[in-house]
């Protein structure tokens, strides 16, 4: 397993000291520097310890209250150091979505691993059945949808020697016009059926993605989550479940739903085996200020907690070419921007070091590498400030970094997040 913390330091990661050139992670993250005073360049993307703490601990509390197993989703950081930490907060595994995550998983050590798609590469199934031969311990857990699927992926395994099957849940399709998954039950039943007649492949349920319902709401997403639950009893009572599994495997669940799935998954009604309800949620970890802020659950059940936006990027004002109009040194190479623009939040006074609240500014546009910032009446903002900005979208937040500060409150730079995209 790699040992993130040996890695070099150097310009291949953006915004970290330039006097930190060959130190490793590890040293520099001894130094505990400050991000504002310590020698980073701008912009710099910072990701708040408290708050990514705070979320591991919302949702290993919110799993845990309803009976759920929990596999978040690793595509949304990328990050082994987070998926030690999610892991250590009780999840089941990791999710991906394509095998060069999964290699990624497995290069640091990650054990289960359920991958929400279709695998049908034969190049990726040969790498699969390797890892599963060479390691008993290993899980692994994916997608099929459609016949043909089924039977490239038994050409591949075979192919291949695969000794172990490779254990699937059939993929419910959310409605018409929606992403992957079998349309109907009667299509799911023949998928089963062309799984049924393989050696290399092993069915332990069933499993899709509320979020893609076509108009969701609580009662289409409700509605489709029950004919997901009806499914999986439906192929127990017909026997179609491998019994050596020891346990059923019912999945779902996204950022913006998790509420509705806790609901009905905590409907399902006893089965031949012991059912492992999995949620995949992955935005969570850091959560956002913008896409997720809106969508997330916790908004309909306050009860349960909150989550906290852990990202904040920082850019410096480079110029101001009028009172209206100022421009940051953050543009689309840092900042998540395919859902909305970055939102100012905060400014932090290039003379005195003061944060205060970025009052009549705003991010109307981004460049490639500026942020276009109009400034209302009387808006304190000159060359030289720093402007932290929140972000909407994990997911396009991570990807844009290969080495992340994780930041206290008072700015004191903990440790590096490594990703892998």
């Amino acid at each position: 397993m790699p040992d993130l913390a040996h890695e070099v330091v150097d310009h291949r990661f953006k915004a970290l000291p330039p006097d930190a050139e060959g130190l490793t992670v590890g040293e520099l993250a001894a130094q505990r520097r400050n991000l504002f005073t310590g020698g980073f360049t701008t912009p710099v993307l910072a990701l708040s310890a408290e708050s990514v703490e705070h979320n591991l601990r919302l949702l290993e509390r919110y799993a845990e209250r309803h009976g759920l197993a929990f596999a978040p989703h690793g595509k949304t950081s990328m990050a082994p150091q987070l998926f030690d930490r999610q892991l250590a907060h009780g999840a089941w595994g990791i999710t991906a979505a394509v095998p060069h995550q999964a290699r990624v998983y497995r290069a640091h050590g990650v054990g289960r691993i359920f991958l929400a798609n279709e695998l049908v590469d034969p190049v990726a199934l040969r790498w699969l059945a390797a890892e599963l031969d060479a390691d008993p311990g290993f899980r692994f857990v994916c997608y099929v949808d459609s016949v043909r699927g089924v039977e490239l992926m038994d050409e591949a395994l075979t192919a291949a020697g695969a000794r172990r099957p490779v254990a699937v849940v059939v993929e419910l399709g959310a409605g018409d016009g929606a992403r992957t998954g079998a349309r109907t039950e009667a299509d799911c039943t023949a998928v089963a059926d062309a799984v049924a007649a393989t050696r290399t492949l092993r069915l332990v349920g069933v499993a899709g993605y509320e979020g893609e319902v076509p108009r969701a709401d609580g009662e289409r997403v409700r509605a489709w989550l029950r004919r997901l639950v009806a499914l999986a009893a439906d192929f127990d009572k017909a026997g179609r479940f491998a019994p050596e599994a020891g346990e059923i495997v019912v999945s779902a669940g996204g950022s913006a739903w998790f509420d509705a799935v806790a609901e009905v998954f905590a409907e399902i009604p006893d089965l031949s085996l012991p059912v492992l309800k999995l949620l995949r949620s992955g935005a969570y970890v850091s959560h956002d200020d913008g896409h997720y802020r809106t969508l997330t659950p916790f908004n309909r059940v306050p009860e349960e907690g909150a989550l906290e936006p852990a990202f904040r990027l920082w850019a410096q004002v480079v110029s101001r070419p009028t009172s209206e109009q100022a421009f940051a040194n953050a543009g689309k190479r840092d900042a998540a921007h395919d859902l909305h623009l970055p939102e100012a939040q905060v400014v932090r006074d290039a003379r005195t070091g003061e944060v205060r609240p970025a009052e009549g500014v705003t991010v109307t546009g981004l460049s490639d590498q500026h942020a276009w910032l109009r400034t209302e009446e009387g808006a304190d903002l000159e060359v030289g400030d720093w402007v932290g900005m929140g972000l909407s979208h994990p997911c396009t937040s991570f990807d844009k970094w290969q080495l992340i500060p994780l930041v206290e409150a008072d700015g004191t730079v903990v440790d590096y997040i490594r990703t892998f995209f």
